[in-house]
């Protein structure tokens, strides 16, 4: 099936903006879909990265049409995920100033791109509910009001969200579907890719389905289903999943949904990437592990569709990235029940970061900065020959800096304090209390390094 081509011919003089919308959708075929056919809408190809560019420009561009938001004005905006980016890329194409108000859950390379876009962050709590002062949106509508002639976006309530689905993305799916749509599987986060979606669809199609995928912690699958709403918990997925009913959200057109845990959604994306080839991120792998649910429970075959809302280049270092995995507990390493049980990177796993005596304090200079380590540990084959740190690093170059080109055996310290795998927790207390990290030997073979979050993190997962 074709994507859906504009009416209007492509002119490159356009911009960035004319890319948006118009994104492919293709069948899955390596994954269990039962006895249905399953195909997915690949958002993340935007060229903001995600389907929200779709709802940012359609707001914009209504506020620009009433005549509140005036030429350089300014955009101040609650976000949990990807609305930031959309209203980054149109912000800066057109020119306004920019204010994101982001929960400190937000993966770190979001937050990259929109400082480069030019946006300004302001980072709160994720940890409070509506109400309270640190509450995102709360906060971003105060920040609003006190900057002269600055618009709120409100993406929750902003009646050009769904707009944007229903006149867009929902005639894409159908086209793209060739008029055949049983079920459609939808996440919320404002609740406009829903609305719109059902909207354009009930008038279409009113036998299609629409089926909720939602974050175990969120409550809109206990309001979609009748019961009374559970205390709101927490989850990692972004973009998806809210403690309240946002006024965007049509919920009575969605009859059953499924709450799919964290690990469930890390692990399907993950599985999407190796089977499928598709790069995908966190929130769709919660619409795609509920899609495959649904479509396990089918007894005929149906033709269901399902959304990846961006591109998972966005959470490589979390979702993707095997010790933030393990160190969540979302993924079960072989359990020793000793020492290598609390390593976050080992090094008979290749995972440790290292350096050699000969290596340059630049190289370990680097590797700190890339890793963002502190410490590593100087190896000569599996030996440990030392250790070098910042405040190694900071000595040797503070008054030479020509020293950057001297080997990390020139500064490096030799004093290491090792343990043997076998050793008790309480075995590390003491090495901590003088300031080093715990080096892990396996007889005299290098195992790994233990840092205080090391241990932290060992018993922050016995509390789950």
């Amino acid at each position: 099936m074709e994507a859906m081509q504009s009416s209007q011919p492509f002119n490159a003089a356009d911009g960035v903006l004319r890319l948006i919308g118009q994104t492919p959708l293709i069948e899955i075929t390596r994954l269990d879909r039962g006895c249905c056919r399953l195909f997915v809408k690949l958002e993340g190809q935007n060229p903001g990265g995600s389907i929200k560019d779709r709802p940012a420009l359609s707001m914009v561009t209504a506020f620009e049409r009433d005549g509140s938001l005036r030429p350089g004005g300014t955009l101040v905006e609650a976000t949990a995920g990807n609305t930031g980016l959309g209203l980054a890329l149109v912000a800066a194409l057109k020119g306004y100033r920019l204010i994101l108000v982001i929960p400190d859950k937000m993966s770190r390379e979001k937050i990259l791109h929109l400082r480069a876009m030019g946006a300004e962050v302001v980072m709160t709590r994720s940890d409070v509910g509506k109400g309270h002062p640190d509450y995102y949106q709360d906060l971003a509508q105060r920040i609003a009001s006190e900057i002269p002639g600055a618009v709120y976006v409100n993406q929750f309530s902003n009646p050009a969200n769904p707009l944007a689905h229903e006149t867009s993305t929902a005639p894409e799916i159908w086209n793209q579907m060739d008029r055949d749509v049983d079920a459609v599987i939808c996440g919320v986060g404002s609740g406009g890719t829903l609305t719109g979606l059902s909207r354009f669809l009930a008038r279409v199609s009113p036998k299609t389905e629409f089926v909720l995928a939602d974050p175990e912690g969120s409550i809109l699958l206990d309001v979609v289903e009748g019961r009374r709403p559970r205390q709101p918990g927490s989850w990692l997925v972004e973009w998806i999943g809210e403690d309240f009913v946002p006024p965007n959200a049509d919920l009575p057109r969605v009859r059953r949904g499924y709450s799919i845990p964290d690990r469930e959604a890390f692990l399907v994306a993950r599985m999407l990437l190796r089977r499928e080839g598709i790069l995908a991120g966190s929130s769709s792998g919660t619409l795609l592990a509920a899609a495959l649910r649904y479509c396990a429970e089918q007894r005929e075959p149906k033709r269901v569709v399902t959304l990846l809302p961006d591109s998972g280049n966005k959470y490589l270092s979390k979702m993707f990235n095997d010790s933030w995995m393990a160190n969540q507990g979302l993924i079960e390493r072989p359990h020793h029940g000793d020492l290598r049980d609390i390593i976050s990177r080992r090094h008979d796993e290749g995972a440790a970061v290292i350096v050699r005596p000969d290596d340059t304090l630049n190289t370990a200079y680097g590797r700190m900065k890339l890793y963002d380590v502190s410490q590593l540990p100087v190896l000569e084959a599996d030996r440990v020959v030392g250790v070098i740190d910042e405040s190694d690093l900071l000595l040797a170059v503070f008054d030479a800096v020509s020293r950057f080109a001297d080997p990390v055996r020139s500064a490096m310290s030799v004093r290491v304090e090792t343990v043997p795998v076998t050793a008790s927790l309480s075995d590390l207390l003491p090495v901590f209390e003088r300031g080093h990290v715990v080096v892990v030997l396996d007889g005299s073979r290098f195992l790994g390094l233990i840092t205080r979050i090391d241990l932290v993190n060992h018993l922050r997962r016995k509390v789950d």
